[in-house]
């Protein structure tokens, strides 16, 4: 028998039973669309996550800081055993250059922040402010803020936390193109012979205003309410958390920092500069650290809905079962004519499981459309919701073209399972027994 009278077969028997094969492929629908609705939840949720990190440039950050900085004398466990923190290289400006050339930095920016009393009209205030890197501009947060980024890497312009402008003026929108001034403890000379502190001001351009924390709260400097340039910010020599542990050192230092950001041109990268930053005795950090977490609680979710989602599709295997016996004892005759012309038991199983097949493609294929459209659905209202509550909308259901192949396929495959009994069955039939049949 051949693959095209096998198929024109089970297509013959499917019509000559419409309505309970029509059912039984709803059902396989069905159970595809659950299948199809839970996996691309997970998928969604997951690429959402991604999403968002990737726009905030986390996967492409690395964060280091000295085995010399106190929060790391206790998690030293690429150092030696015998290697005593205070002897660990300093981060310094030639840390930094030397972490500049490493392949794939775009830029490593200081985490530079002090304390500063800022003065506009009438108004002095006390704040913290940090240095905000160019490459920020790109950050989520900063695309939604009122009034502009800096004009230039160097700029001697400002950018308010909101809550902290409605502290200068009860209309903060008022405040963009107006300028303020910033008291500051100034940082003078260092080396061996020390350094001195002194008091100065600078005046800024105001040039907009923050509703939230640039990178969504997660770094130092975000809980500052005044940003300015980070090069404006090395430039003025503030005075830094880091300065005080060299006051008490017997050899003070040139300048140190808290914190070095790198960033890199992608973030594929990150790893292999997380790498070669350790190597070089510092301790470092990336978001990819904490996103192998995540990836595995995506894959175990992934799991479950699956599993939940092939619940309905396994019921519906029990119809293709019921279906397929019913057709083995309305069509006795039939199989018993085949038997006696011919037909081996193979080719008796064979258009059982062409049959079980075709219900599996057909309503694989309708699951697939219903799944896409529930999720689509699902989309339209959460992004409704989204909206009242003035947030952008989002795709919180997926349903990629792996996961639609993926779904017709498993469809054919558990219809065939199911179809292993009656076509056994159908194939034990003998053709004179079969013959006698009504």
């Amino acid at each position: 028998m051949t693959r095209q009278d096998l198929f024109e077969l089970a297509a013959r028997n499917m019509r000559n039973a419409r309505l309970r094969n029509a059912l039984t492929t709803i059902g396989i629908a069905v159970g595809v669309a659950s299948l199809v609705a839970m996996m691309s939840l997970g998928i969604g949720l997951q690429r959402f996550a991604n999403h968002q990190l990737m726009k905030s440039g986390m996967f492409q950050t690395v964060f280091v800081t000295s085995r010399q900085d106190p929060r790391n004398m206790d998690d030293n466990a690429d150092a030696k055993p015998d290697a005593k923190p205070e002897e660990s290289p300093a981060l310094d400006d030639a840390a930094r250059a030397k972490i500049a050339a490493l392949p794939g930095v775009e830029e490593v920016a200081p985490e530079v922040r002090a304390t500063a009393e800022v003065e506009y009209a009438e108004h002095t205030n006390f704040t913290m402010l940090a240095g905000l890197p160019w490459s920020a501009r790109d950050e989520d947060s900063l695309e939604k803020m009122k009034g502009s980024f800096f004009s230039s890497a160097t700029a001697e312009e400002a950018i308010l936390q909101r809550d902290f402008a409605k502290k200068l003026d009860a209309n903060p929108e008022n405040l963009i193109g107006k300028k303020i001034v910033l008291r500051y403890a100034h940082r003078q000379g260092g080396g061996a012979e020390g350094f001195q502190i002194e008091r100065r001001q600078k005046s800024f351009t105001i040039v907009g205003l923050l509703d939230e924390q640039p990178y969504g709260g997660m770094r130092m400097i975000s809980r500052a309410r005044v940003f300015v340039p980070t090069q404006t910010a090395l430039a003025m020599d503030l005075m830094q958390p880091a300065d005080t542990q060299q006051l008490v050192r017997a050899e003070p230092a040139e300048r140190t920092y808290s914190m070095l950001t790198v960033r890199m041109v992608s973030a594929t990268q990150a790893e292999a500069v997380e790498d070669a930053v350790k190597k070089m005795h510092f301790s470092a950090y990336s978001y990819l650290d904490a996103t192998r977490s995540m990836r595995r609680f995506f894959a175990v979710l992934d799991m479950f809905l699956g599993i939940f989602g092939s619940l309905a599709l396994a019921v519906a295997s029990l119809a293709i079962v019921n279906t397929l016996v019913m057709a083995v004892l309305e069509r006795r005759r039939e199989i018993g004519i085949m038997k006696a012309i011919g037909a081996s038991d193979s080719d008796v199983k064979r258009i059982f499981f062409a049959e079980a097949a075709t219900m599996g493609l057909f309503g694989g294929v309708m699951g697939v459309i219903l799944g896409w459209l529930i999720g689509r659905a699902i989309n339209l209202g959460a992004n409704l919701y989204l909206h009242r509550l003035k947030m952008p909308p989002e795709g919180l259901l997926l349903v990629p073209l792996w996961l639609a192949a993926a779904a017709v396929l498993f469809a054919i495959m558990v219809s065939v399972v199911a179809g292993i009994y009656p076509a056994a069955r159908a194939a034990r039939l003998d053709p004179v027994e079969a013959l006698r049949y009504e």
